[in-house]
């Protein structure tokens, strides 16, 4: 699957929601083409540079996203929320004479589908606290309290991290193994 791919600061992970402001012409003229042939995009984390220049390296894993909803923002920039669908890898990137790069992705497998277990009761707990913040609320997410995926996904996208450490979390297949790193990370947090 040949896709444009939109290198950020942030994350997003399969049914996270994530608002976007663009007014960079290239970007713009993404989403048209996005929203006329009704496909997505990949948001890929930077790993280098900064999402407004068109030098940037970014990582190979991210999420393959869809636009849910767009207007035109009190700033003059268009705004967009975009959804995620599916995690998938990088196989080969390049960028057009405008700055868009663009990449050949490949889907990665589903997530297996499990329980939080009783040992990472606190993290549930942990998110919904997270989804009182009026900002997330208007997100508008729903999110599964009892499934080791969306827990998982929505505190990696939601908790104070550093982006490598997210990256990781990404990278991850195995939701009770991102629990148990989340479960690590949220400790090293509360002594801090």
């Amino acid at each position: 699957m040949n896709v444009p791919l939109f290198p950020l600061n942030s994350i997003v992970l399969p049914r996270g929601r994530i608002p976007l402001q663009l007014f960079e012409p290239r970007y713009i003229d993404m989403l048209t083409r996005c929203l006329k042939e009704d496909r997505g995009f990949v948001v890929v984390l930077l790993r280098e540079g900064v999402e407004t220049k068109k030098e940037a390296a970014f990582y190979d894993i991210g999420t393959y996203v869809r636009i849910i909803d767009f207007q035109q923002l009190d700033n003059g920039l268009l705004g967009i929320t975009v959804e995620g669908q599916g995690k998938v890898s990088v196989v080969r990137s390049w960028q057009e004479a405008d700055g868009l790069n663009l990449g050949d992705v490949e889907c990665l497998m589903d997530e297996a589908d499990c329980k939080v277990p009783e040992r990472y009761t606190e993290l549930p707990s942990v998110l919904r606290a997270l989804f009182r913040h009026p900002v997330i609320r208007d997100l508008d997410m729903e999110v599964d309290y009892e499934d080791a995926r969306d827990v998982g996904w929505r505190l990696t996208e939601l908790l104070p991290l550093d982006k490598q450490e997210k990256q990781r979390l990404v990278e991850l297949q195995d939701p009770l193994e991102r629990l148990s790193r989340l479960q690590t990370l949220l400790e090293a947090l509360e002594q801090d």
